[in-house]
């Protein structure tokens, strides 16, 4: 009878034992970079690459957490552990895979230079003297430092705010990635009809996922879902909801 009542109870407790929870990640985004990273009406991070990893997270398994991080700081807090993953338009650049790991590709971009509808440049040559705005630390602000044209640079927290002083008539001109400039400019209601892509370079850039040195893991999981995603259809799909076009 004993022998009987352990096996019944050792069934039960087989039966009844929870499922194999699924592994869960934390993922920074800072999220005033629309559309690819935005907050909605409930404060809640989405956009392109919020929708991207939820998608990539149903394709492989696992679970992933995206919050709301500031900018400034994003990428020391994956390098210190704070969270697994910076899911922030990150630019992949050659100096950044010394300090970090990155995912293949997920979005291509180039820079585009934002005018007030009307005006225009047909180089950054004639960025010469202007007053041009972009957010800290993005691959804008390189480029147009890079170039050694002479423009007077000012770099804000978030690039909402630059555009802003751009519509005010503090700035002259802003540069940003062309998925932001292209929701500023046809899309977001209060900003559409007002300004104009007036140039955009010609070098491609890739967006890429990133994590601390070492993850292979995770990034072997990042990777198979970002080759699903793709063979199957659903990054463009994403795109067409976000940029109404399938890049």
């Amino acid at each position: 009878m004993l022998h009987r009542l352990t096996l019944g109870l050792l069934l039960f407790t087989l039966l009844c034992a929870p499922a194999h929870a699924a592994e869960k990640y934390v993922a920074a985004a800072d999220c005033y970079w629309p559309p690819m990273e935005l907050m909605d009406a409930n404060k809640q991070p989405t956009g392109y690459s919020p929708d991207y990893l939820k998608a990539l997270a149903k394709a492989v398994g696992i679970e992933i957490e995206v919050r709301n991080v500031a900018w400034d700081g994003i990428l020391g807090g994956v390098a210190t552990g704070k969270y697994d993953i910076v899911a922030s338009s990150v630019t992949i650049t050659e100096e950044r895979k010394k300090q970090f790991d990155f995912s293949d590709p997920y979005y291509e971009v180039v820079q585009a230079v934002l005018l007030p509808a009307g005006k225009k440049i047909t180089s950054l040559k004639d960025l010469k003297g202007l007053k041009v705005g972009g957010q800290i630390a993005t691959t804008g602000i390189f480029v147009v430092r890079n170039a050694n044209v002479g423009a007077d640079l000012k770099e804000y927290d978030d690039v909402g705010l630059a555009i802003e002083d751009l519509l005010q008539g503090r700035l002259d001109a802003v540069v940003c990635d062309d998925p932001v400039a292209l929701y500023y400019v046809n899309k977001k209601t209060d900003t559409a009809g007002k300004l104009n892509i007036s140039f955009k370079t010609q070098e491609k850039e890739y967006y890429g996922f990133v994590v601390k040195k070492g993850r292979k893991d995770l990034l072997e999981k990042l990777n198979k879902g970002i080759k699903i995603l793709k063979e199957s259809g659903v990054e463009r799909q994403i795109a067409e909801k976000w940029m109404g076009s399938s890049k």
